[in-house]
């Protein structure tokens, strides 16, 4: 009896130091982008690239932005063994100003969850260069019709 007890404490000691191993499925090449500076009111976009280094396919179930301002998009289809996908963030760039913005991606891989980061400063909007004013123009004349004076 004692032996077969020892065996399952053995086989449970060795199935949950397994469990705690983690091999990294989804690699994402970096989980921080910082834009710079960018200017007003033209949006920036960047695509953070993940590449699945696990034995079975993956799919990212949904990607939330921090704010409104942040529109994400990615791999909708299932990125297989050593293959690449992608997650896009496009950030607005509607308020001047330095910005820190996440992305939670949340996948049927390991890890389940990954934050994604994108920050910069939006700059004041570069004026468009100047053009000559055009010449002033003189108004033309009234031209009052002359009536023919009756007597």
């Amino acid at each position: 009896m004692k032996k077969i007890i020892l065996l399952t404490l053995a086989f449970a000691a060795f199935t949950f130091a397994q469990a705690q191993t983690t091999d990294t499925i989804v690699k994402f090449d970096e989980l921080i982008h910082n834009f710079g500076d960018i200017p007003q009111g033209i949006p920036a976009t960047y695509s953070f690239e993940f590449t699945n280094n696990g034995t079975t396919p993956i799919t990212i179930l949904s990607v939330n932005a921090s704010c409104g301002c942040t529109t994400p998009g990615w791999t909708k289809e299932a990125v297989a063994p050593g293959e690449k996908g992608f997650v896009k963030a496009t950030y607005n760039a509607a308020s001047q100003g330095n910005f820190d913005k996440s992305l939670t991606v949340k996948t049927d891989g390991n890890p389940a969850t990954v934050v994604l980061r994108i920050r910069g400063k939006v700059a004041a909007p570069v004026a468009p260069e100047s053009k000559p004013a055009a010449p002033e123009s003189k108004p033309a004349p009234e031209s009052n019709p002359a009536t023919p004076e009756s007597k």
